[in-house]
């Protein structure tokens, strides 16, 4: 068992099911990736992994946090590490920026910086742009690729003006050479040591048949839940099933009826697929914990945790989703709305895999999405609402209302959306939904935000999405 590292094969062997990337690679002597939090908030240990672009048939190098994702899940694959960037000698274009603009001091999160800026440099759609704004550089930089990295001492300036000074890879760059070819495809793996065992199985069959053996096996798509829990509270599952390259969970088709999203697809993949055209999804990936880890979290993953803080349910119920849930009896549909039955309960059965998201058409025309947390990226919701709306001549023909961070599951709000529903789109109606607003859900006091303070935000968004839509429904 091997993977390919800065070009050259570096054997697995050693490595258990329960072994991270991070630590992996720096027992093979690549200590540039530091671990700085084990939870994939600070971007230390970022590597580039080569990963199938949108056509299948090029390559495209993608940031992870490398102390999340489980060595084993490597076999086969390729990774860059900021050693395989380029050494003192013949530094890369990015650690070159990075040094003559001052973008590091101790040098604990740059190669971090440097392989997440990498992975920047190399997206095939960046393009110069005359009208840069706060987000974006006159090079095309998008700096939410950063937004997983953070920094203690350097201060953020000169990592942005190296960001924004580089040019574009040049003829004979290696990596960006490597991006015309396809991806290694996913290594079927099956290793047992220090008591557990990591499979990648060949297909979904052999994936749900391997479930209904042992249906208390851990799935794992991204990593980017499952992969704290071993870091942090040591978690230890005894079978561990590798689900994030299979090629069902994958898919992304679009009918008259429905936009079908695969469960093991990347937030990142989703978002540049659609390319905006399900506007309340647009504005929730920004929100949505950061770069890093939309490269690995899947929508699969974030509704498979049965967390009432996660950011896309309360979108998805909006959205009026719907689960797909499939198993070695065949697929059953599950509305999202009916999915959760408790604090991280969910009627998802032992042997079932969530293959995918189905969002029936037609989408509602006034749609946002409200999150507050006490960071505007990169942080956990204190509450999250998404709206999804319809007006016709003036009366609320559609009202879908999805809240997170205000009860134990993800909930609709069934007051509110009843309180609009057949009324006039005006600051009066608003007014008296907004009262009901504030009495949804069973909100609670913890370190993010009191029970009063939820239920504020609750009675004061609705009427902040109202004013948003006045010239839309004019």
């Amino acid at each position: 068992m091997e993977a390919t590292v800065n070009g050259r094969c570096a054997s697995l062997d050693a490595a258990d099911p329960h072994t991270n990337a991070l630590d992996w690679l720096r027992s093979q002597g690549l200590t540039g990736a530091k671990e700085g939090c084990a939870e994939g908030e600070c971007g230390a240990c970022s590597v580039l992994v080569a990963k199938p672009d949108s056509t299948g048939e090029g390559t495209t190098w993608v940031a992870v946090n490398s102390c999340l994702i489980s060595a084993l899940s490597l076999e086969g694959q390729e990774v860059v590490t900021s050693e395989g960037l380029g050494s003192a000698d013949d530094l890369h274009p990015v650690q070159q920026e990075m040094a003559s603009r001052g973008g590091s001091q101790c040098g604990y999160c740059t190669p971090g910086f440097i392989c997440s800026m990498a992975s920047e440099f190399y997206r095939d759609s960046r393009q110069a742009c005359e009208h840069a704004d706060a987000e974006h550089g006159p090079n095309g930089f998008d700096l939410h690729s950063l937004s997983g990295n953070l920094c203690r001492c350097t201060g953020y300036r000169p990592i942005r003006d190296a960001a924004y000074a580089l040019g574009f890879p040049e003829s004979g760059d290696a990596l960006a050479a490597r991006r015309t070819q396809p991806a290694p495809q996913a290594a079927p793996t099956r290793v047992s040591a220090a008591g557990a065992t990591f499979v990648r199985p060949r297909d979904l069959d052999e994936a749900l048949s391997l479930l209904a053996e042992s249906p208390q096996a851990q799935l794992v798509a991204g990593a980017t839940d499952w992969g704290v829990g071993v870091n942090l509270l040591r978690s230890r599952a005894e079978t561990v099933i590798a689900i994030d390259r299979l090629p069902q969970l994958r898919e992304l088709t679009e009918t008259d009826e429905a936009v079908e999203i695969g469960a093991a697809l990347t937030l990142s993949e989703i978002e540049n697929r659609l390319d905006g055209s399900i506007p309340l999804l647009a504005k929730l990936f920004p929100q949505f914990a950061s770069r890093l880890i939309r490269n690995g979290a899947t929508l699969g993953g974030n509704i498979g945790t049965g967390s009432p803080i996660g950011d896309s349910p309360p979108v998805l119920l909006a959205l009026e989703a719907e689960v797909i849930l499939t198993s070695t009896s065949g697929d059953r549909s599950v509305p999202l709305a009916d999915y959760f039955t408790g604090y991280r309960q969910t009627v998802r059965a032992p042997g079932e895999i969530i293959r995918a998201l189905r969002l029936p058409k037609p989408l509602a025309r006034l749609t946002d999405f409200h999150k507050i947390a006490k960071r505007r990226f990169d942080d956990i919701s204190s509450v999250a609402i998404a709206y999804a709306v319809d007006v016709s001549d003036g009366i609320v023909t559609r009202a879908a209302i999805g809240l997170g961070g205000v009860a134990a599951t993800p909930i609709r709000a069934r007051a509110t959306e009843a309180a609009l529903l057949g009324q006039p789109w005006s600051a009066e109606t608003v007014s008296a939904a907004a009262e009901a607003m504030s009495t949804e859900g069973t909100p609670m006091s913890d370190h993010r935000a009191s029970d009063r303070y939820r239920r504020a935000v609750l009675g004061t968004s609705l009427p902040k999405f109202f004013e948003s839509t006045m010239e839309s429904v004019r």
